[in-house]
């Protein structure tokens, strides 16, 4: 019998060069200035301050890989964006997602060096590691990197709270609460889509600022409430419908429950629990994207992880829940749908 070809694996392990050459275009802001129009090798050498042989690998690794399209061959050739890259990596676009590439560029890439470590102790291999400072607490210390993680989360996010506003049944409530809502994008995209309802962005009091001018910038403060709090220590805002976009996985098993058991209470009788994430296939053997947010909660946090849909209804139904359903959104991404009902 043939032996099986490795060229599989070889992909896979110099995939890290292909996602750093990736993240240092987005970083340097390459398909931002793409937008304008095609560019020579000499005028993205001139225009980024780059060395030209290695920047004609970068290109030209970037064109083999469909993130960027090439006009000819040789010296003269002109690079541009594709299709994608210009709808979704020009940072002048509304449906721009680089925010958290560029997060990773800037900070997780170099994290995911200490990978083997943190598999051997469990513990977080992010600047806690040195400094000993949690990564929600430096970055709520820091105006300038609390805009960059929410520009990153915007980004991250948008498409799945677009798709959610659009498949959840919000015409048969009045009234939602986002827990740990951030600028209050969910709110605001689910108030623009369902003038009916009234909602509240709950989270911590440096980020319910920033949500109250993005409220008031998109004309909804009529509609929607930021309000102050800790999820863990505070009563949750009562509401119809309750949503968690992204934060479960942020959190160990003990705080993940906790969490599940405080939306119960703050629901009434027939509300439902949106928590929208990644979720790991149940069998957990295809969402990769998933797997990797997961390791990636171990880097930032050590004990926190991502979890398939069974998991969330496992800890839904020790709370009281009794009625599930699944969303499908973007991507990897899917709302996983929890009801409190009577028995």
């Amino acid at each position: 019998m043939a032996a099986p070809d490795p060229s599989h694996i070889m992909r896979i392990a110099s995939g890290y060069g292909v996602s750093k050459a990736l993240l240092s275009a987005v970083g340097i802001g390459l398909f931002t200035r793409l937008a304008d129009g095609p560019m020579t090798l000499d005028e993205v050498v001139a225009a980024f301050g780059l060395k030209p042989r290695p920047a004609r690998d970068f290109l030209d690794l970037l064109v083999s890989t469909d993130l960027l399209d090439r006009d000819g061959d040789g010296l003269g050739a002109r690079y541009r964006n594709t299709t994608a890259t210009a709808l979704y990596l020009d940072r002048n676009r509304p449906d721009y997602i680089g925010g958290i590439i560029e997060i990773w560029e800037k900070r997780n890439y170099r994290f995911w060096a200490d990978l083997t470590e943190g598999l051997r102790t469990g513990q977080p291999q992010n600047e806690a590691k040195h400094a000993g400072t949690p990564f929600f607490e430096s970055m709520l210390a820091d105006p300038a990197q609390l805009e960059a993680f929410m520009g990153a989360m915007h980004g991250a996010s948008i498409r799945n709270f677009q798709a959610l506003a659009r498949s959840f049944p919000f015409g048969r409530y009045r009234t939602m609460a986002d827990i740990g809502g951030a600028d209050a994008l969910l709110s605001r995209e689910v108030a623009a889509a369902h003038p009916h309802l009234r909602c509240i962005s709950f989270d911590m009091p440096a980020v319910s600022a920033l949500a109250e001018r993005r409220i008031a910038a998109a004309g909804l403060s009529d509609r929607i409430t930021a309000v102050s709090g800790n999820f863990f220590e505070d009563p949750l805002p009562g509401a119809q419908v309750i949503t968690m976009g992204m934060i479960l996985h942020d959190w160990n098993l003990e705080r993940k429950k906790l969490l599940v058991r405080k939306v119960f209470e703050a629901l009434p009788e027939g509300g439902a629990f949106v928590a929208i994430e990644s979720f790991i296939d149940d069998a957990r053997r295809s969402n990769s994207f998933g797997l990797f947010l997961s390791l990636t909660m171990l880097i930032e946090f050590g004990d926190a992880f991502d979890f398939t849909v069974a998991e969330f209804r496992e800890w839904c139904g020790e709370a009281g829940f009794r009625r599930f359903e699944t969303i499908p959104l973007d991507g990897p991404s899917r709302a996983a749908v929890a009801y409190k009902e009577s028995r």
